[in-house]
C-alpha cells in the first residue's frame, strides 16, 4: 500500500494494551512507522521529541482525556491530522473533537478496511503539501535566479530586471540571436511569478505552418472544417493560469497578427467555428531574433502589434559579448553531459578552455552546449582535451568573419562531423543536434549534405585501418578495438 519512499509516522495513544498492540502490528503492516503510548501525558512528551504524520487517540484516557490531547498536540504541530477512537455511549464527545478540529472518529469496534479508509483520506492532504513543496523545490533549483549560469556584468544587468519583473502580468519580449537562451529566461520568469504553480506552454511559432496558425493558438469547436470531429482546446486556453511564450512572434502571419491583438488586449478568444469569445487568464511572453523594427517598416508586422508585446523588453546578449560565462557555462554542460551518459570526466584542460574563450561563437549558448556534448561523447580520458575541439582552431585566429559567414561554416562544419560521428544515422545526429528529425534533413540540404556522407567516411576510415593493418604484417583478428 505504501509507495513513498521515507515512511509515515504515527503516533497511538490508548490505555487498552490489548487494543494498543493490535493497531499497533495492523499499522506497522501497512507500512507505517508506529509510535504508541497509554497516556496523553506521554503522547504529548513524544510529540515535542518527534515529527508525525498522523495521531490516532482513544477519547476516554486516564488523566488528560483525548480532546485535551488533540488540542495539545496540534498546538505542537498546528497541521497534524487526529483521528478519535470512541465508543457508541460517547459519539457526542466525537463531534464535539471534530467541532475542535479533529479530522474524524472511528466507532469501536471498527475492522481494518475502516481504519485504512481514514488513514489514506489523512494522509492525502499531508502527502499532497509534501509533493507540492517537493516540487517547488525542484523548480528552484531548476530554475531560480540564483542558480543561472552567469558571472558577466550584462547578465548580472538582465536577470535583476527578470527579477524586477517577474512578479508581475507583464508582457515581456524577449530579444537576442538564436542560441541565447530566451526560452530559457522566460521559464525563469514564470517560475519565478505568482502564475509559477500554473502551466508554462513554449510554442515555436516558426513550426507552425500557416493554415493550422489559428486553431493551434484558439483552438475549434466541433464541424469548424472538414476533418474537426471534436473540439480542441486552443494554446491560449490551455495555458489559462499560467504562461504562453510564443517564440520567433516574428513569424506569426500578418493575416493572423490582428486576431492575436485582439487575444493581447481583450484577454478573450474566438474558437474557429464559435460565434462567442472565451476569456483566457494567461500571461504572454514573446521572443524574437529578428529586428522587429525593421519589419514593422516593411509592413511584415503589425505596428500596433508590436508596441502591445514591447510592454517590457528585455534583451539577451550573445555569447562573444558575455565570455566571462564561458567557463560557468562550458562547466555545467560538462557535468549535464557526463551525467547523461554515465562518463567520469572532471572538467576541461587549460588549453581546451583557451580555444572556447577565444571563439566568436556565432551559434551562441546553444553551440557550446552542442560542442561540450561532443566533445564529452568522443573524451576517452577523464579530462576534455583541445583535440576535441579540433575545429574550433582555425575560427579562432585571426580577424573574425561576418556573424553570417561564421555562423554558416559553423552549422556546415558542425553537421558533417555529427553525421560522421553517427555513421549517416540521422535519426541519433539529430538526438545529438537537439533538432526534430525534419528539421536536421532541411539543414543537410542547406548545406548540400547527404547521410552517406557519414556512411562513406566510416567505410574509408575501415578501409584505411585495414590497409594500414595489413601492410604492417598483423591480421584483422589481432586489431586493438
Amino acid at each position: 500500500m505504501k509507495d513513498t519512499v521515507e515512511r509515515e509516522r504515527i503516533l497511538v495513544v490508548d490505555d487498552d494494551q490489548g487494543l494498543l498492540h493490535l493497531l499497533k502490528m495492523r499499522l506497522m503492516a501497512m507500512g507505517f512507522d508506529v509510535a504508541s503510548c497509554t497516556k496523553g501525558e506521554e503522547a504529548i512528551a513524544q510529540a515535542r521529541r518527534e515529527v508525525f504524520d498522523l495521531a490516532i487517540t482513544d477519547l476516554c484516557l486516564p488523566g488528560l482525556d483525548g480532546l485535551t490531547v488533540m488540542e495539545e498536540l496540534r498546538l505542537i504541530h498546528p497541521n497534524l491530522p487526529v483521528l478519535i477512537l470512541t465508543a457508541h455511549g460517547s459519539i457526542p464527545n466525537a463531534v464535539e473533537a471534530m467541532q475542535k478540529g479533529a479530522y474524524g472518529y472511528l466507532t469501536k469496534p471498527f475492522d481494518d478496511k475502516e481504519l485504512t479508509v481514514y488513514i489514506e483520506k489523512a494522509l492525502g492532504q499531508q502527502r499532497m503539501s509534501r509533493e507540492i513543496k517537493r516540487l517547488k523545490l525542484l523548480v528552484k533549483e531548476l530554475y531560480g535566479l540564483e542558480n543561472v549560469v552567469a558571472r558577466s556584468s550584462k547578465m548580472q544587468v538582465l536577470l535583476q530586471q527578470v527579477a524586477q519583473v517577474a512578479d508581475t502580468d507583464a508582457t515581456i519580449c524577449l530579444s537576442g540571436e538564436t542560441g541565447t537562451g530566451k526560452e530559457v529566461i522566460a521559464r525563469v520568469i514564470h517560475c519565478n511569478s505568482r502564475r509559477a504553480r500554473g502551466p508554462f506552454l513554449a510554442v515555436n511559432c516558426a513550426a507552425i505552418p500557416d493554415t493550422l496558425f489559428e486553431s493551434e493558438l484558439f483552438g475549434y469547436v466541433k464541424g469548424a472544417f472538414t476533418g474537426a470531429l471534436g473540439s480542441k482546446r486552443g494554446l491560449f486556453q490551455s495555458a489559462n493560469g499560467g504562461t504562453l511564450f510564443l517564440d520567433e512572434i516574428s513569424e506569426i502571419p500578418l493575416a493572423l497578427q490582428v486576431k492575436l491583438l485582439r487575444a493581447l488586449q481583450e484577454r478573450e478568444v474566438r474558437e474557429v467555428g464559435s460565434e462567442h469569445p472565451t476569456k483566457v487568464d494567461v500571461r504572454i511572453m514573446t521572443a524574437t531574433n529578428q529586428d522587429l523594427v525593421q519589419a514593422v517598416r516593411t509592413g511584415a508586422f503589425r505596428e500596433d502589434l508590436y508596441y502591445r508585446i514591447q510592454v517590457v523588453p528585455l534583451n539577451v546578449p550573445p555569447l562573444r559579448e558575455r565570455r566571462d560565462d564561458i567557463p560557468l557555462l562550458a562547466q555545467h554542460f560538462l557535468k549535464q553531459s557526463a551525467q547523461r551518459m554515465k562518463k567520469d570526466i572532471r572538467g576541461i584542460l587549460p588549453d581546451a578552455m583557451q580555444k572556447l574563450m577565444l571563439y566568436p561563437w556565432p551559434g551562441n549558448v546553444r553551440e557550446l552546449e552542442n560542442l561540450i556534448e561532443k566533445a564529452v561523447i568522443m573524451a576517452t580520458q577523464d579530462m576534455i582535451t583541445s583535440d576535441l575541439i579540433p575545429f574550433l582552431t582555425q575560427s579562432a585566429q585571426g580577424r573574425p568573419k561576418p556573424l553570417t559567414e561564421a555562423k554558416e561554416d559553423f552549422e556546415r562544419g558542425y553537421l558533417k562531423e555529427i553525421v560522421q560521428l553517427t555513421g549517416g544515422n540521422i535519426s541519433r545526429a539529430a538526438q545529438i543536434a537537439g533538432r526534430y528529425r525534419a528539421d536536421f534533413y532541411k539543414l543537410l540540404r542547406k548545406y548540400g549534405l547527404h547521410p552517406g556522407d557519414g556512411k562513406g567516411a566510416r567505410a574509408a576510415d575501415r578501409e584505411t585501418a585495414s590497409e594500414r593493418d595489413h601492410g604492417s604484417g598483423e591480421s584483422s583478428g589481432t586489431r586493438a578495438t
